[in-house]
């Protein structure tokens, strides 16, 4: 597949979970919320996870917010990838994307579509837009359940 054919499938796969997401809205019940913004541009994300009976694994993941067409897309993914994983596979997983945007990783065959993503890394501006669900997963994981969200941010 030449480089142009690849980048017309990522901006179609990114433009298409953009414009349908398949994950908006709150979990029920919601077990872990967080929010997340991104100062630099203005994105932000509230997500929801419903966990199992002990706590160790994702049944459940969704969001609201506005933001670009990349952040929004990446928090669809991210969603759909994450639903049935353990918190600790959930975590191992944001460090791979945080790995692919610096070029250094993708997903295998069995998570492929997660590497759509990568083309965002050649605008590194864009970077924090795509990242910044996963920042936000990353804290919601490691919220205790007593805690009131506050904001994250993806500028660190």
């Amino acid at each position: 597949m030449s480089l142009d054919n690849l980048r017309n499938l990522y901006q179609q796969v990114i433009l298409e979970h953009y414009k349908k997401p398949r994950n908006r809205g709150k979990t029920s019940p919601v077990h872990r919320h967080q929010r997340g913004h991104n100062p630099s541009c203005g994105d932000t994300i509230d997500l929801t996870l419903q966990l199992d009976e002990a706590g160790n694994h994702i049944q459940d993941v969704k969001f609201e917010g506005e933001g670009c067409a990349i952040a929004m897309s990446s928090a669809d993914l991210m969603a759909d990838a994450m639903r049935g994983k353990s918190v600790k596979e959930a975590l191992e997983m944001i460090q791979r994307f945080q790995a692919m945007m610096k070029g250094e990783a993708e997903f295998p065959k069995e998570l492929r579509k997660l590497n759509v993503m990568q083309g965002v890394a050649q605008f590194p501006v864009r970077i924090k837009c795509a990242t910044l669900t996963w920042h936000t997963l990353k804290a919601a994981l490691e919220l205790a359940h007593s805690e009131t969200p506050e904001y994250v941010s993806n500028e660190s």
